[in-house]
Formats: structure tokens, sequence, C-alpha cells
């Protein structure tokens, strides 16, 4: 790859409109939701717009075959689901997440709750994060409602095990969130635990690892500099906390108030020196955390090749149970 020429746009199949939104030069098909739990479904799942002014939904999977005791339906950790976008190119009604979520809501036998946050540049930082608190508190209410709650959360979910899932810049936002709920009596819910999979993070140096992949054909240098340029607030760089998670040392007192967290990533991935800065400020803050990095894999293997698919819920399966 010559670095000079180029064009992470192009990689990342966007043009910049002159009003500072894109155009995503690609189509996906939208995966509508199946409320119908009929044998042979893994899982039935539906949308709900959780808030009206700004159109953020949340789509909830529950599996198909609920466990039971003593004929009384057996009450599921809730997942709080934070996908995988680039920021800026996909969102949680993609083929790729649905079939995950439904996959993991039935491997794990939880209920998922995939926040459909707003996407940049059309929604800068920190909107996202926004978006996913409100999907928390969305969530309480829920639990707190036995007239009008959610059903499916109502009458099938444990609000006493919930659990934060993100996926590469899903795993940005998880920790955001994570952090602001420590702000709210979530009262019945109780945050469990956090997964941080491949988490999305920079900085303004480079990394060993951005440098020895700098032309890697799904994660190229110039394509994740290009998500940061469309996502963060105007007038900030790289430094900032949102994107280096060094910038996070100075709340360790905060930070070190989460409960367990398991950060998963891969040695092949353009980001997981960042990742491993991630795993050392946890530390520094005094986070129980638990880090499984593989030296084989790069970002997203999870999409390609089934048998890390199946390793990674097992270790969120692990790490739950």
């Amino acid at each position: 790859m010559s670095r000079d020429a180029f064009d992470p746009y192009k990689h990342l199949n966007l043009s910049i409109n002159p009003d500072g939104s894109c155009t995503r030069n690609f189509e996906y098909p939208i995966v509508e939701p199946d409320p119908d739990p009929s044998p042979g479904k893994l899982t039935a799942s539906k949308d709900i717009t959780i808030n009206l002014e700004t159109g953020v939904t949340v789509r909830i999977f529950r599996p198909t075959n609920l466990p039971s005791n003593d004929n009384t339906i057996a009450r599921l950790p809730v997942l709080i689901h934070l996908h995988g976008s680039g920021w800026v190119l996909y969102p949680a009604n993609s083929p790729a997440n649905n079939r995950g979520c439904s996959q993991m809501a039935s491997e794990l036998t939880v209920i998922i709750v995939s926040v459909n946050y707003r996407l940049a540049p059309e929604h800068r930082l920190p909107t996202q994060y926004d978006d996913a608190l409100e999907a928390l508190l969305w969530i309480k209410r829920q639990a707190v409602d036995k007239t009008n709650g959610e059903p499916w959360l109502r009458d099938y979910a444990d609000f006493s095990r919930c659990y934060i899932f993100g996926s590469s810049n899903g795993a940005n936002v998880g920790f955001q969130l994570a952090l602001k709920s420590l702000d709210h009596d979530l009262t019945p819910l109780k945050i469990d635990g956090c997964v941080f999979y491949q988490p999305f993070y920079g900085g303004k140096t480079r990394t060993k690892s951005e440098l020895k992949n700098f032309a890697d054909p799904v994660m190229p240098v110039p394509a994740i500099d290009a998500m940061w340029e469309l996502s963060l607030p105007k007038g900030v760089d790289r430094d900032h906390r949102y994107c280096n998670p060094i910038g996070y040392l100075p709340q360790k007192e905060k930070v070190g108030r989460l409960g367990r967290c398991l950060v998963i990533g891969y040695g092949g991935d353009t980001l997981v020196d960042h990742q491993q800065d991630f795993v050392e400020m946890l530390v520094t803050a005094g986070v129980r955390v638990e880090a499984k990095f593989d030296d084989a894999g790069f970002h997203g293997i999870e999409l390609v090749d089934p048998r890390r698919a199946v390793a990674l819920l097992n270790m969120i399966r692990d790490f739950i149970n």
C-alpha cells in the first residue's frame, strides 16, 4: 500500500458530503425482527423504539426454548449488546449482528437487548454513549413497571444478573456505559460484569501493532484514522479519552468501582496494543480484569471463522456462570 495514494474513504465505501454527513456506497439487507417463537427457530426477536424523538431502538432476543424449574419459567440473565459498526458503517439490524445476537441468546440462554445506537458522522460521539445509557435506563423502567413493562423482560428476565457486552467500537461504548451506570440508581438492576471484545481504541502515537499492520486488508491504519476523524467530537484529537484509554487514568477512582471485566483480543489485530493499554488502565484503577489475548487472530475473526465464534461464546459463558 502506498501511504500517500491510499484512499481510506474508498476502502470504507464512504463518500463525505458537504454538510458533514456521509453516503454509504454499499447495500446490506436489513433483517426484520421475528417475534414468533416457533419450534425449530433459535430465538424470537422484536424491535422497540425507546425514544420517539431520536428514533433509537432496541432489538430484544429471547431463546425459543425457555428453561423451567418446577413448571415455572426460569428467569434469564440480561445481556446489553453493543455491536461493532466502525462508528460509521452498520446498524444493529445488519445480518451479521442479527445472526450473532440470535446465536448468543440461544447458546448462552440469555435475554439480549441489542442497542441500535445512532451512527457517526451524522451523530458524533458522545451520542452513542448517550443512546446506550438511555437503553439501560429503559431496561430499568421495564423492571419496575409490573403492569406495563415490556413482557419479555418483565416475565423472563433476571434483572439482578445484567451484563454489558460490546464488540469493537461497541466495546468502547460498553465501557462508557459501565462508567455512566455508576451515576444512576439502577435498582433492581445489577450490572454483574462487562465483556469487552476487541475494544476499539487509538491514540496519536503509532503503536508497534499499527506499524506492523499498517496495510492490513481488513483494518488498515488510514481507515481506522478516518473512522476516528468521522466520529470524535470536532476539535479533539486521538488522545481524547473517547479514543485513547490512557485518558481515563485521571478518573481511575471511578473506573475502579467497576465490577468484573473480561477483555478479549487477538495478536494480529491492528488495535491490539491499544487494547492492552486499555487492560493496563483497568488494572491500574483496581478493576478485577480477566484478559484473554490469543496470538493468532485478527479483528472480526469470529465473523469468518465459526470455530472462533464458538470459542467466543464459550468464554462469555464461563464468565457469566
